[in-house]
């Protein structure tokens, strides 16, 4: 969408255009203050047809990166999503929200995440229940003010047990990895407490720290299968006669293309010869280390796949089998994909 000045100001994608377009100008009193504006400022717009929904996602992104529209957030701006950074270096180590990651400082990164207000209510909600939401840093005789409401187990004292505090912090740490999930419930209990004492208030408040807490677990869970599914072949039908064949690497398509349905065979050899040309090359060693520039193209990739009612078919091509037989491999992993398509 273009202002009178031909400055594009927001880019956006959907199944129907035509309806998406539409919405802009009708029920105008249920639109946000940055739609009713928006509106306004639109005096033309451009529009590309893609072949399959994930290209349309994927392009989305790739230019909102590149324009950065003033009425689009989400994507814009890599340089304001965070990270939760664990300071190990400090005798008691500290959890809170950075900025920056740094990989050989000795500290431990998780992320990036692109909501900052969802992780410091997360990092709030985990303090709170594990009671390690002290309001002094400076360990002295007496505790803090926290400690006199529940909120601090009394790590701001000389005399606390360091290994009670260290051992909160591992639970946290096994959290951040997504391996142990039960302080979820533990606040759940918490919550429905609150609400059979009519308490709602403190209710709501523990729905918020379990929905900021579960986006944590959600973006651990992609950020982790991506990391292990670096090289992923997608097959996506057009029509009856066509389909679409992506190859991944990295978070990156490097190879899309549309094909005929030849005889089953004919379309096998081309895409082998594809998939060889792309990755016969690929290194054993690499790894992925996700920075802000990664993670928007990552969770498109991870919600397509994952998203059954698309209809596409996915395959991971594994790093081992380069050290088999990578072209047989190759074969049967394309002929069952297409397979699936009879």
């Amino acid at each position: 969408m273009k202002d009178s000045l031909d400055t594009i100001i927001y880019v956006g994608k959907s199944k129907n255009l035509k309806s998406r377009v539409s919405s802009y100008f009708t029920n105008s009193k249920s639109h946000s203050p940055k739609v009713v504006k928006l509106v306004k400022n639109l005096k033309d717009f451009d529009y590309i047809i893609t072949d399959t929904e994930f290209e349309a996602f994927m392009l989305e992104c790739k230019l909102i990166k590149e324009i950065k529209p003033i009425y689009n957030k989400l994507m814009k701006s890599p340089i304001s999503y965070s990270y939760i950074k664990i300071a190990l270096n400090s005798k008691y180590p500290e959890i809170y929200l950075s900025d920056t990651y740094s990989i050989n400082d000795g500290n431990m990164y998780f992320g990036p995440y692109t909501s900052s207000n969802k992780i410091e209510r997360a990092l709030l909600g985990l303090k709170e229940h594990y009671k390690i939401l002290c309001s002094n840093k400076f360990k002295s005789s007496s505790a803090c003010i926290n400690y006199s409401l529940g909120l601090c187990m009394g790590i701001c004292m000389e005399s606390f047990p360091k290994d009670s505090y260290l051992s909160t912090i591992d639970k946290i740490i096994s959290l951040l990895k997504g391996n142990n999930t039960g302080v979820i419930e533990e606040i759940e209990y918490k919550m429905l407490d609150a609400v059979n004492k009519l308490e709602f208030e403190a209710a709501a408040k523990y729905r918020d720290y379990i929905q900021a807490i579960n986006y944590i677990v959600n973006r651990t869970n992609m950020i982790n299968y991506m990391e292990l599914n670096r090289n992923i072949m997608l097959i996506e039908n057009l029509d009856k006669s066509s389909i679409k064949f992506f190859l991944i690497k990295d978070n990156k398509v490097i190879f899309n293309e549309k094909f005929s349905l030849l005889p089953n065979n004919q379309l096998v050899d081309q895409l082998i010869k594809i998939t060889l040309e792309h990755f016969s090359n690929v290194s054993l060693n690499n790894s992925i280390c996700f920075d802000k520039n990664d993670i928007d193209e990552a969770q498109i990739i991870f919600s397509y796949i994952q998203n059954k009612s698309n209809n596409c078919r996915y395959s991971i091509i594994n790093t081992d089998s380069f050290s088999i037989d990578f072209e047989t491999n190759i074969n049967r992993t394309i002929s069952n994909l297409l397979a699936l398509n009879s």
